[in-house]
């Protein structure tokens, strides 16, 4: 039992801090993908360092890859288990008065992301593997900006982006405040500031999101 307990509590510790990566991920693509709205240059310069440089291909890439994919295993495990685990179902404990439809829902939302994500791999990184490595053609520093700019031409494409992100906003107000509360951070003084920065950041990372696929379907 106690080693059951002690993995249990691993697992749960390893998918906070692979959690807290994803987070700091997301607001470095945020303020790159916002440069396509301030300057089609300086968004053009830094996707060519981020789809050219050695560093993010060879290192960061598998290293985010690997994050993506075992923080998403886990939570599938991690929540199974919880469910599994549970003596007295949900429907019969008043679920609204014991945990908020974020956290029961954690898993719905998160498959909704894992979908968002299949299609954004589609349309940008496999889009660069072929681009690069199949096709094999020659570098253009100067077609980023042109190439993100029709993805968002298609307004059921527009649709089923700012629907993600206001799941992935979802799934961001329970995640941010459990990865830290995962790794021990729970003190009466510190915990209402984790949670009204989650808030925030559950907030304005997919709002910046939408503003980007917006902007570039209002402006084709």
């Amino acid at each position: 039992m106690a080693g059951l307990t002690s993995s249990t509590i691993g697992r749960k510790y390893a998918m906070a801090l692979s959690a807290m990566f994803l987070l700091i991920f997301l607001i470095m693509h945020l303020t790159v993908n916002l440069l396509s709205v301030i300057s089609p240059a300086l968004f053009n310069s830094a996707s060519d360092f981020m789809g050219y440089s050695p560093v993010i291909q060879i290192l960061m890439q598998p290293i985010l890859g690997f994050a993506v994919i075992f923080h998403f295993v886990m939570g599938f495990i991690l929540e199974i288990r919880n469910r599994n685990a549970r003596p007295i179902k949900y429907g019969m404990n008043n679920p609204s008065a014991n945990s908020t439809w974020m956290s029961r829902n954690m898993i719905i939302s998160g498959l909704v992301v894992l979908f968002f994500l299949g299609l954004h791999m589609y349309d940008f990184w496999w889009h660069e593997i072929d681009y690069k490595y199949i096709a094999g053609t020659a570098p253009d520093s100067e077609r980023f900006w042109p190439e993100l700019h029709a993805r968002f031409g298609n307004p059921a494409r527009v649709g089923i982006y700012v629907i993600s992100f206001v799941l992935l906003g979802l799934h961001l107000a329970h995640g941010f405040q459990s990865s830290f509360q995962s790794i021990g951070a729970r003190h009466p003084k510190y915990t209402p500031v984790i949670k009204a920065i989650g808030s925030w950041y559950s907030i304005l990372i997919p709002l910046g999101f939408i503003f980007i696929a917006v902007y570039h379907f209002l402006t084709q």
